[in-house]
């Protein structure tokens, strides 16, 4: 059997995703599941010995240069002659559902698979599926990946199941030399509004008293990450690093602190200890386990218009990630 995954972004989406594929292969051990992402996020997926295949695609650049399109259509087509049996949009916008179309249609009896309509917000989307599966727009996102790629396949994955997942990130070594022992702080993300403060990240870090890497992306994040070690004796920014060898650092580490962001959920993946920092986002992008856990604003959420205005993660007590680091430390 062969599988087509569609799931182009983002990077802690991917993460959660990720998931399935264990459950697909222990029900089909001998099938092939190929993963169709964007450029950028290609290394979250590298040196996973459950996929065979990683085909990227760059739809970002469509935006910058209308006539790229065809170059991505003649790719995605070059990507249907696999054969697909069944082909799964794990995305649900009109966008992943067209990638889908194109690279599941080959041939006779294929089918691609996706939520229905009342699961997603592009609800045009579902129009490109055969089978559609339903689970609420609201709904724990990694049960949601999991319900939609393992339910195509007629799979079903209880929540103890993925509590008790393998780990599923796979790296190359690296030849960074880090401490020991180390506390990783993941200090940025897409919105300013769900950046816990440097300031605070800076008291964590002195209460703890341990040796702290700071995870960045942009020179704002550097600036940051800078601002920390001028303020804690305890703090150094890592140097700039590439998703594969990111996934070899998080795993290295005791124990990560972040924002709703990708970097942080790829200690979920890793089965490391983590404390995720919530303001204007929903707890149930995430698992809570005996290792991973949450601290959330007091804010509540629209999960269908979230709120870029709402700054009140910069109201949490770093008493309370103190508090919860020292167990998790012990």
């Amino acid at each position: 059997m062969r599988i087509c995954i569609v799931k182009l972004s983002a990077m802690g989406d991917i993460v959660h995703a990720m998931v399935a594929l264990q459950f697909i292969k222990q029900k089909y051990p001998d099938a092939i599941i190929d993963w169709i992402v964007q450029e950028n996020f290609k290394d979250i997926l590298k040196n996973n010995p459950d996929i065979n295949n990683i085909l990227p695609v760059d739809l970002k650049s469509i935006k910058k240069q209308k006539s790229l399109i065809f170059d991505q259509i003649k790719l995605l087509t070059q990507y249907s002659k696999n054969n697909y049996d069944i082909t799964i949009d794990a995305q649900g916008l009109i966008k992943s559902a067209i990638v889908s179309k194109i690279v599941g249609s080959r041939i006779v009896n294929s089918i691609i698979v996706g939520f229905d309509k009342n699961s997603i917000r592009e609800k045009v989307a579902s129009w490109f599926y055969d089978k559609k599966i339903n689970i609420p727009y609201h709904a724990n996102t990694i049960d949601r990946n999991v319900k939609v790629i393992c339910g195509a396949l007629d799979i079903d994955v209880s929540k103890d199941q993925i509590i008790n997942k393998k780990r599923f990130l796979y790296f190359d070594p690296i030849s960074l030399k880090l401490e020991d022992e180390f506390i990783l702080f993941v200090v940025g993300s897409t919105w300013e509004s769900r950046n816990y403060p440097k300031e605070k990240f800076v008291q964590i870090a002195n209460s703890l008293k341990k040796q702290v890497y700071v995870v960045w992306g942009t020179q704002q994040e550097y600036q940051k990450a800078l601002y920390m070690q001028q303020h804690s004796k305890y703090i150094k920014p890592l140097p700039k690093v590439n998703l594969d060898e990111l996934k070899a650092i998080i795993y290295q580490s005791k124990l990560l602190i972040g924002n709703d962001t990708g970097p942080t959920h790829i200690a979920w993946g890793l089965n490391i200890p983590s404390i995720t920092i919530f303001g204007p986002t929903p707890t149930n992008r995430v698992y809570v386990t005996n290792i991973n856990k949450v601290v959330k604003s007091h804010s509540k959420v629209n999960h269908y218009k979230l709120d870029k205005n709402d700054f009140s993660i910069c109201e949490i007590d770093p008493q309370q990630i103190i508090n919860i680091a020292k167990e998790l430390l012990k």
